[in-house]
């Protein structure tokens, strides 16, 4: 599947992004400098993109993501307009697993741009010191605690039923039996059609690293491996803006 099918990249977009330099902090001579480069993507959705965006759009984020971590992955910026709003969608992956997202709107490109970026950057520094504990391995456990492998899983996207479907079995203006899907017997869940399928991974945390990755990545929901007992878990983002915990009866262990 293609999710960029309809997008016009800008001239530079597939070209990486400026240099990160990490230093150790014992030797600095040249001898011991490592370079990286984050790869950065920037695209307009059914607009162009010109090099002084892309350009602002670099260097922005590196000077962003370079303060807390010295090996980002990649980078990938979408522009998009609706009617007299523009709006930038910004993606950052960056090493161990932390996904980085963030969009807003305003009148012009470079506005919505600073000010998903801006997010991020607010994020980044409430996460300060646990983001410095993960990079030096903070999240492989604690002392006495049990290790769990990742799990494997398979991630389904169902197609949105329209707005007048009546999932009751009658039409609501004839009262009419709509006709059931083929095969009698089959799960409910057959009648939602499948627009794609990926593999994922359900990684083993505990609830505060749970909750780091859900705001930094502005995730509505996100399920985990609970590092203290092996079972599955979920938090969600309430209506109320506060997370919310699910922790299964009889969960400890399952996954183990």
């Amino acid at each position: 599947m293609r999710l960029y099918e309809n997008y016009r990249e800008a001239s530079l977009s597939s070209r990486p992004s400026s240099d990160a330099t990490l230093l150790d902090p014992k030797n600095t001579g040249p001898e011991h400098r490592t370079t990286y480069v984050m790869h950065l993507s920037v695209k307009g959705k059914q607009l162009d993109v010109g090099d002084a965006l892309r350009t602002h759009v670099d260097e922005s984020l590196t000077a962003i993501v370079g303060k807390y971590f010295g090996r980002p992955i990649e980078a990938n910026v979408v522009f998009s307009r609706e009617a007299h709003l523009f709006k930038a969608d910004i993606s950052v992956h960056v090493g161990r697993n932390i996904l980085l997202q963030s969009n807003a709107e305003a009148s012009e490109p470079y506005p919505a741009f600073d000010t998903a970026a801006d997010k991020i950057a607010k994020r980044l520094r409430r996460y300060k010191r646990r983001l410095k504990d993960h990079h030096k391995g903070g999240d492989n456990g604690v002392d006495g605690a049990v290790a769990f492998e990742t799990l494997p899983a398979t991630n389904y996207i169902l197609e949105a039923e329209p707005e007048d479907a009546h999932m009751d079995g009658h039409d609501e203006d004839t009262h009419d039996a709509v006709p059931a899907s083929s095969g009698a017997g089959q799960d409910d869940s057959n009648q939602h059609v499948v627009i794609a399928e990926m593999t994922t991974a359900i990684d083993t945390l505990t609830v505060s690293e749970a909750v780091m990755r859900l705001d930094l990545a502005e995730l509505p929901a996100l399920m985990f491996r609970n590092r203290a007992h092996g079972g599955l878990n979920m938090i969600y983002r309430r209506q109320d803006g506060n997370v919310g915990w699910i922790d299964p009866a009889g969960s400890q262990g399952a996954g183990a």
